[in-house]
């Protein structure tokens, strides 16, 4: 490590000493500094791009220059006439200042398609070629080379520091709902223009009268000779493993012309290469997103599916990957685009986990168990999307989305308390999903938006059971662990096997409807009306029942201390409805932008239990809101936002009757449970200044949480056995959380330095005895990485997290430190070659004894005859120095937590990559 440090330096110094700068400031033609002007110095003599660069706020430029060279240099602004000028640098800096002149036929607008970076009032411009050195293969490569964009953990991507909500390609939405398969498969020489949208609108219309400073697209647009033709790659792999022989197939097809377009995406693999996992297809064509959190009520409408664990190649042992995509669109004329997709996935994976457990209550006994565990998914979604622009002031939109999954899972498990276990569950859940829009501009004063959804949801999760029993020890001391639980639960304890089994379904139905008018007062100000019913249906069946040895039913007769009138069903109705109407009043005043506004609203819930008794709320209530930016610069801001919500629980969280969640883990509901009153603050701040290549993002959240629905966790003592019921807490939660990133880029070399903190202080109840949770977890990151052109390139990470977990109910303060450094290292040789690595140690400690240390190690090895050669042949070893398994450190309102997850063993595998 310390090797490749003085490495990366010594490159740094070697860049330097060769280099001189050119220094200036650009004004106009009545002395005014032109902020964010391009100024490109351009090689004579090697007819290329050496150095670019953007004015700051007083017009200053600065440039790097190789010494006794001739450069021309360019500089252009909208608006205005471009510069062109000679220099010759010889060995010292030079200082030069320029004037623009206005120019109404835009001269040099054409520099866009020259400039690395162009900065376009809210649209950043980046010349995809201009950072790629060979090694890139798809879109996800180039864009984690660009300034101020990142790759976080969870394969999104994040435009200074926001989350991109959507990928177009050529203005073509690309599988709407997901930036992953883009980042993925999109070749990276078919890229041409990298385009950040940011205070993104899908309306142009709404545009000028909304606060979009948290939305983030990406367009990309193609290469020239990569429209009207296929393109893409195929690419083909055979390997092995330690216990398996490895394949791979992934065709990539790509068709784009003005009026039509289709994207094929397939991949079969069983190397651990996930493309979408189960969380990525829940959410994915862009799910049920209501309006209504921005008018200040969130309804859960929680997930009753079973526990399906997303597999990927640090969490899995197995996984086989299937996967058919096609994404299309079409424009029969210029006022409608009619766009969908079509998705089958399927998963078949292993996971094994060994878990050490200590629990908080006393009387519990420490848990260590093994658990192996099967899993296959089968998931189709389909999305259908029509936009009709009559003309600028008429747009009417229409999507359908659906999802429709077939879930199966196997466990088998070894405890130390409760012996040995099998469990299987199963559902076939769907979701159908649809919206429509209408937005209409009855003259420049007055805009009017009303936008329907609709989301219809049915999920039958099916939970099976068995634990091994010796029906002859039941009442005596040393008997089964899981004896003393069955007999609280009223099971039949004369079988040799406890079957559980536990049916449930949960139907969901809402509507949720809004209107808005939007009246312009003047060129810096306008209100907001607006208008608004939620209207959502949830139904809820369950049967916890035994099967005896014999097959036969058995219905149980809990007798749970604390709780009244156990029932083994529930048949629930839970009906909401929010009546609401709001005024927003958006202001420009110099550098801020004030949107002060407020929301009221009408609520009624209600909820039958057994068809007989039912229990309602009414009641109407104020939600204040607030937010302010400052605008220091076109490159600089700070967000203040406050805003107050009402929550509202889902129907599986008052049905009244037993639901087992686990064999371990039962649970009541309540059915007078009340809404939870949610304050949020935040403050945000960003800074991207291309002047001199460095960044700085900042956020601050505070919030505080009244009335939350809380569990009373009910212990059955030396079992490890817990059955828990709702209420809502009397005491309120609190979290606070921070994070920054800031980065500077001095020649060729990005430094970056992150970190964050995070405090929550939570109330937990075991056996109705309250205990406070208090954590703290801190972090800090660093990276340190080059981009050149015709050098190797490499990556140095490192990052320390430090957690504090803290209960009332113990004295002890678990501290946990986890460190990882790691280097990722690419190099283009000769023109044909590839290299590729990635080496990652994570040494994890718990009150300062490392409880687990672990490395990863991947390597690619590719060769193609040229840049432009249509074949590409790989060698890619996975997991290299054969690590089994990797360690976590977890807590909960019960429990510390130890788990060893066991990974994906080495393998090797030769591909072979066809470029259309």
């Amino acid at each position: 490590m310390k090797k490749i440090l003085f490495f990366a330096i010594f490159m740094v110094s070697l860049a330097s000493t060769a280099q001189i700068s050119l220094i200036g400031v650009v004004k106009d033609s009545i002395n005014n500094p032109l902020e964010m002007a391009n100024v490109i110095a351009i090689d004579t003599v090697a007819k290329r791009i050496s150095s670019f660069g953007f004015t700051d706020a007083d017009g200053n430029f600065k440039l790097d220059l190789s010494r006794n060279t001739v450069y021309n240099i360019k500089i252009s602004y909208v608006g205005f006439k471009e510069i062109s000028e000679f220099i010759n640098t010889k060995s010292e800096n030079i200082t030069k200042n320029y004037t623009m002149f206005e120019d109404n036929m835009l001269d040099g607008i054409n520099i866009v398609s020259k400039m690395p970076v162009t900065v376009r009032g809210d649209t950043i411009i980046y010349n995809a070629d201009s950072f790629k050195n060979g090694s890139e293969r798809k879109l996800k490569d180039v864009l984690e080379k660009l300034p101020g964009v990142e790759i976080n953990d969870a394969g999104q991507i994040e435009v200074e520091g926001k989350v991109v909500e959507k990928i177009m390609v050529d203005g073509k939405e690309f599988f709407s709902g997901d930036t992953k398969l883009a980042a993925e498969n999109i070749p990276s020489n078919a890229v041409d223009k990298i385009q950040v949208l940011r205070n993104y609108s899908s309306v142009s219309q709404l545009s000028g009268v909304q606060n979009n400073q948290d939305r983030v697209a990406i367009n990309i647009k193609l290469k020239e000779g990569k429209k009207n033709f296929w393109f893409g790659d195929i690419n083909a792999g055979v390997g092995d493993s330690q216990t398996e022989s490895l394949y791979l197939f992934q065709p990539k097809l790509f068709y784009y012309t003005p009026k039509y377009t289709i994207n094929i995406i397939g991949d079969v693999n069983n190397i651990g290469d996930v493309v979408l996992n189960r969380s990525d297809l829940r959410s994915f064509g862009g799910g049920f997103r209501s309006e209504s959190p921005s008018n200040g009520t969130n309804i859960n409408l929680a997930s009753a599916g079973i526990g399906f664990l997303n597999a990927n190649a640090r969490n899995a042992n197995r996984i086989e990957t299937k996967l058919t995509a096609l994404n299309f669109s079409y424009s029969p004329n210029k006022k409608l685009d009619l766009s969908g997709f079509l998705i089958w996935s399927g998963n078949d994976n292993g996971q094994r986990n060994i878990s050490s457990t200590d629990f908080i209550d006393p009387n519990t006994p420490d848990e260590f168990r093994d658990n192996v565990r099967s899993q296959t998914s089968n998931t189709g979604l389909f999305r259908f999307t029509s936009v009709y622009k009559k003309d600028f002031n008429n747009q009417m939109n229409y999507n359908v989305s659906g999802r429709f999954s077939n879930e199966f899972v196997s466990e088998d498990l070894i405890s130390r308390v409760l012996s040995d276990i099998t469990e299987t569950q199963r559902a076939t859940p769907f979701t159908i999903n649809q919206d429509l829009s209408y937005f209409y501009t009855a003259n420049e004063k007055n805009i009017f938006a009303l936008e329907v959804q609709h989301v219809l949801q049915d999920e039958d999760p099916f939970y099976v059971a068995s634990l091994e029993n010796d029906p002859f020890n039941n009442d005596e001391t040393d008997n089964d662990g899981f004896d003393n639980a069955a007999e609280t639960l009223g099971l039949d304890r004369t079988n040799q096997f406890y079957t559980l089994e536990q049916d449930r379904r949960v139907k969901t139905n809402q509507l949720d409807a809004k209107l808005d008018y939007y009246y312009i007062l003047n060129q810096k100000s306008n209100l907001n009306f607006v208008t608004g019913v939620i209207s959502s249906t949830q139904n809820f069946d369950s049967r916890f029942f035994q099967i005896l040895d014999n097959g036969g039913d058995f219905n149980p007769s809990p007798s749970i201390p604390g709780i009244e009138d156990e029932q083994i069903t529930n048949d629930t109705q839970y009906n909401f409805t929010d009546i609401y109407a709001g005024l927003r009043y958006r202001l420009k005043e110099g550098i801020f932008t004030f949107t002060p506004g407020f929301t009221v609203h009408s609520y009624n819930s209600n909820n039958t239990q057994y068809g007989t008794e039912t229990f309602t709320d009414k009641f109407t209530e104020i939600l204040p809101e607030f937010e302010v930016v400052a605008q220091f610069k076109r490159s600089e801001s700070l967000t203040f936002t406050y805003r107050k919500q009402v929550n509202f629980t889902d129907v599986t969280q008052i049905a009244r009757g037993i639901v087992a969640n686990n064999f371990d883990s039962f649970f009541f509901g309540n059915p007078e449970l009340l809404n939870s009153t949610f304050n949020n603050f935040r403050l945000f701040y960003r800074s991207f200044n291309l002047f001199n290549n460095s960044s700085v993002f900042a956020r601050i959240n505070y919030s505080k949480t009244a009335d939350q629905v809380n569990r009373n966790t009910i212990t059955e003592p030396g079992s490890v056995v817990f059955v828990s019921e709702s209420f809502n807490s009397p005491l309120d939660n609190e979290s606070f959380t921070s994070f920054f990133s800031a980065s500077k880029t001095i020649k060729k070399i990005q430094f970056r330095l992150g970190g964050n903190f995070n405090y929550s202080k939570t109330y937990s109840f075991l056996n109705t005895v309250e205990n406070v949770n208090e954590n703290i977890s801190r972090g800090i990151n660093t990276r340190i990485r080059t981009n050149f052109t015709n050098a190797p390139n490499i990556s140095l990470n490192y990052s320390v997290n430090f957690s504090d977990q803290e209960n009332s109910a113990r004295a002890v303060v678990f501290k946990t430190v986890t460190h990882r450094p790691s280097i990722d290292f690419d190099a283009y040789i000769w023109n044909s070659v590839t290299l590729t690595s990635d080496f990652a140690f994570t040494d994890i400690l718990q009150n300062g004894e490392s409880t687990n240390q672990f490395s990863i190690w991947n390597a690619k090895l590719a060769y193609r005859k040229d840049r432009d050669a249509k074949w590409e042949y790989e060698i890619v070893g996975n997991n290299l120095l054969a690590t089994a398994s990797q360690a976590s450190v977890s807590q909960s309102i019960i429990s510390f937590n130890i788990r060893e997850t066991f990974i994906l063993p080495r393998f090797i595998s030769f591909r072979v990559r066809y470029q259309l």
